[in-house]
């Protein structure tokens, strides 16, 4: 799995001029599910995004997690971080997880995410959306459960 990490001060996500995920402080979180994904990489990704340390203490150092200051998250699915690009100017999407295991697993995502106690928010898997938010900083990291980097 890979997923792009945004802090943000709000972010909204809309389905046909609906906002069907919206949130304030916290993470906005674009997930993308390889072919070869299992729980475990979505167990890795959960304990390392709540517990990274992003959000200003009050020495306005990066010391303070999303639990920390009880961040919120809102979870988009983004096949296309899968994308290969290394042949020709078209990606291929092909290492994408087909819907039949992405969906079940970024519902496991989520699901883990909420266990936390904070307020978790998503898009709606495969519909055409639009992303809004407002980075925070801007902060922005990307991890990969596949090289747990």
């Amino acid at each position: 799995m890979k997923v792009v990490i945004q802090r943000v001060s709000e972010a909204n996500v809309k389905v046909e001029d609906k906002i069907v995920g919206e949130i304030n402080r916290g993470f906005m979180l674009l997930v993308g599910i390889d072919e070869n994904d299992e729980k475990a990489d979505a167990d890795w990704l959960v304990q390392k995004i709540l517990n990274l340390r992003v959000f200003a203490d009050e020495d306005d150092k990066l010391n303070l997690s999303l639990k920390d200051i009880s961040g919120e998250i809102l979870c988009i699915s983004q096949f296309t971080l899968i994308a290969d690009y290394k042949k020709g100017n078209r990606p291929s999407f092909i290492k994408a997880a087909k819907p039949d295991k992405a969906i079940p697993l970024f519902d496991y995502f989520k699901a883990e995410m909420a266990k936390s106690g904070l307020k978790t928010e998503s898009g709606i898997f495969g519909a055409d959306m639009k992303v809004s938010l407002i980075n925070d900083g801007p902060v922005t990291i990307v991890m990969d459960s596949q090289t747990k980097s």
